[in-house]
């Protein structure tokens, strides 16, 4: 997930390089929104070791 939104951000970054603000600003929150889904997820995946008793990696 972490890979997807750094796609969407380089997307981005290059979008508003050539000036095409719409598609920039598209991926941008594309990019945004997979960020936070990946680090709720690791949160939750990190938590849950730490309840199986397993330390943190």
């Amino acid at each position: 997930m972490l890979g997807w939104a750094l796609t969407f951000l380089v997307i981005a970054l290059i979008a508003a390089a050539l000036g095409f603000g719409g598609i920039a600003g598209a991926s941008a929150g594309i990019a945004q929104i997979l960020f936070v889904v990946f680090l709720i997820l690791f949160v939750v995946a990190m938590v849950a070791r730490a309840v199986k008793g397993k330390p943190p990696v």
